[in-house]
């Protein structure tokens, strides 16, 4: 066992909310007051300028209230006596699809199951035609610790289809299961994370339940060896270059983790104070069985324009349980999952998202009632979108270029501080593998999450769209993208 799997086999996490709410909420209100300071200031201004900036922040800070106080509103079910009976006697099932996965963190993922507070019923792993390895070893080992603990398991190889494909022989091997709790091969479970999860099932309307996501590899990968195989140290060109890049990595792991963590924590925490989450979290969610069964064909023989789509499986799961009734997050089952340490990784993925997003869009607006608050979120969701677009394009070239009226510093300011402010629920979330003052170098960040979000992530979405007829995978093709090994714990 490797240093690095010993640190993560006890990863955990839990919110502190407190004073992370109460920090959110005095910041927010000073920017409002600030807001509402600069607003007064351009009513008083006689020329049209006035008039132009009073409705562009009255529109965004109206937009940021609504926001902030649904996220507020969020507060994880605990679990009751009466919760803990009816949970009790579901039969819960664990769907594993794994595709060219890196054998450490499956075996992380795995180790995880066993240690949960409450065992699942059963867990189903399809290695769905991996060409980097056929894990024998990890199989074996997997097999004798379920049958010791009583977890009924299968362990299939069929021919490569896609990840839905494999989900679907996990579904056809359980038929007796009551909840189906998807997670990916990289997915390693804070030891409470499935009692957790449950919870919001014990009110019978709730169809889908979403966890929360925190990156195995926060930190980047590990300080790389600086030294040639044959022995001695590399010339110091060499060494620089590596270091950094490590240095590099290192800041975009952290950034890409503050961002991914802090966007579970505002947006899809409002959309669970109205029962009405949009896309589940693809590394851990649970189903009622129904959900998924009775959509099972048109799940795996969705096409749009024509091709198979073969991404955006999550939000398609959404979709079919938001029709049944509300979807939740629960903000108290954490998982921790590997994200890509590299930039070309993070694009190849992102751009996967993305267009994916842009056909579950078409679908809600086709299929979702008028009368459900994930259609009006979702129709909020593409307001908010195209509003910033085309307030960031009059701020910085409309203004000034027609009006000669550049933006000021205080302006320019705003946005960093409501980032600062909601990246506070980041702080929140206390792992058992980090210290805080290491969080708080990553909030400190901040900055670089909202400039990558204006520029790289923003170009990236409108190609995505633009594009979102490429429906295929489109990573770990040729094997594992990032391994335990060389990841920091």
């Amino acid at each position: 066992m490797t240093p690095n799997r010993r640190n993560t086999s006890v990863l955990a996490a839990h919110q502190h909310r407190s004073a992370t709410v109460f920090m959110g909420i005095v910041v927010l209100i000073g920017a409002a007051v600030w807001a509402g300071q600069h607003a007064l200031a351009l009513s008083q201004v006689k020329d049209h300028t006035g008039s132009r900036m009073l409705a562009v922040w009255v529109s965004l800070f109206t937009l940021l209230m609504i926001q902030t106080f649904l996220y507020h509103l969020e507060r994880p079910r605990r679990l009751t006596p009466r919760t803990a009976r009816q949970l009790k006697g579901l039969h819960v099932s664990i769907l594993v699809p794994v595709f060219n996965e890196d054998p450490g963190y499956l075996r992380l993922g795995l180790e995880s199951f066993l240690h949960q507070s409450r065992l699942p019923d059963s867990v189903h792993i399809v290695d769905d035609g991996s060409t980097s390895t056929d894990y024998a070893e990890l199989r074996n080992w997997w097999h004798l610790e379920a049958h010791r603990l009583g977890i009924e398991t299968t362990w299939q190889r069929v021919p490569n289809g896609g990840k839905r494909h494999a989900q679907a022989n996990g579904v056809r091997v359980s038929p007796n299961a009551d909840i189906y709790v998807t997670v990916d091969s990289d997915s390693c479970l804070a030891p409470n994370a499935l009692e957790q999860l449950l919870i919001p099932f014990g009110r019978r309307k709730v169809q889908a339940v979403a966890g929360i996501v925190l990156a195995t590899n926060n930190r980047g990968p590990q300080r790389p060896e600086l030294h040639r195989a044959s022995g001695g140290r590399m010339p110091w060109p060499s060494r620089v270059a590596k270091l950094v890049r490590w240095r590099g990595q290192q800041c975009f792991s952290r950034v890409t983790d503050l961002w991914l963590v802090t966007s579970q924590l505002v947006d899809r925490s409002g959309q669970s104070a109205l029962g009405s989450v949009l896309v589940n979290s693809g590394p851990l969610a649970a189903y009622r069985a129904e959900v998924i069964r009775d959509n099972l064909g048109s799940y795996l023989n969705e096409t749009f324009m024509g091709r198979p789509v073969m991404l955006s499986d999550d939000s398609m799961l959404t979709l079919y349980a938001a029709l049944r009734g509300p979807t939740v997050q629960q903000s108290s089952a954490v998982v921790f999952t590997a994200m890509p340490e590299k930039v070309s990784h993070f694009t190849r993925m992102y751009l996967r998202w993305m267009r994916g997003s842009t056909i579950r869009s078409i679908w809600r607006m086709r299929y979702l009632p008028l009368h459900r608050p994930s259609y009006w979120l979702h129709l909020l969701r593409w307001f908010e979108m195209i509003l910033g677009q085309m307030v960031l394009a009059w701020l910085l070239i409309v203004e000034p270029l027609r009006y000669h009226n550049p933006p000021t510093t205080a302006m320019l300011a705003v946005p960093f501080l409501i980032g600062w402010a909601q990246g506070l629920r980041y702080l929140g979330v206390i792992r058992s593998d980090e210290r805080i003052r290491s969080r708080a170098v990553t909030w400190l960040m901040m900055p670089l999450a909202i400039l990558m979000g204006w520029t790289v992530l923003r170009v990236l979405h409108w190609y995505g769209m633009a594009t979102c007829a490429k429906t295929g995978w489109g990573t770990r093709q040729n094997g594992a993208e990032v391994a335990l090994e060389t990841s920091s714990a």
